[in-house]
């Protein structure tokens, strides 16, 4: 048996995750926010702290700037404009569609050829983030925040919460 260096590990398990995504698929690894055909979002290229997914109260000002803080903030806001959802819903979705990493952007979707890359937490496209945007929240589909509330708001209006939301819409 030989010895395995880290850097060999690492890059056995880059090629294992890369794997892993082309055998279950885009559809598996992005959601568009549109009733559209999604694919996965482009690899983070720095992906921000993730904190703990332990679910904490709503009522978030000051929380942190990373993924845990962000969703705590979109709750805290949803709870207050009436959008159902949940820590753990969120989280998931958040998960399978940019890793976490607020700057994530789809550059090779049906969307994207069509001058509407899904960007953000949630990969929403422009288009779904206006319509969905939700005052208090900046203006910006690339705003944690922003991106987590206006597709929770989607997701609310097309699914009943982005807690059904299982794989790419």
């Amino acid at each position: 048996m030989t010895a395995i260096t880290a850097a060999s590990r690492l890059a056995r398990l880059r090629n294992l995750a890369v794997t892993g995504l082309v055998t279950t698929g885009a559809a598996a690894a992005a959601l568009t926010l549109m009733p559209a055909t999604a694919h996965a979002a482009e690899a983070p290229k720095a992906a921000p702290a993730i904190a703990s997914k332990a679910i904490a109260p709503a009522g978030a000002k000051g929380a942190a700037n990373n993924l845990d803080g962000w969703i705590k903030q979109s709750l805290a806001i949803m709870k207050a404009k009436g959008i159902p959802g949940t820590y753990e819903g969120l989280h998931r979705n958040i998960m399978r569609e940019s890793s976490g990493n607020p700057n994530a952007q789809n550059n090779y979707d049906v969307n994207a050829k069509n001058g509407t890359p899904s960007k953000g937490l949630l990969q929403v496209i422009d288009p779904t983030f206006k319509a969905f945007h939700v005052a208090g929240t900046a203006n910006s589909s690339t705003d944690p925040v922003a991106n987590i509330t206006a597709a929770a708001n989607y997701a609310a209006h097309r699914y009943g919460s982005i807690d059904n939301v299982n794989s790419a819409y």
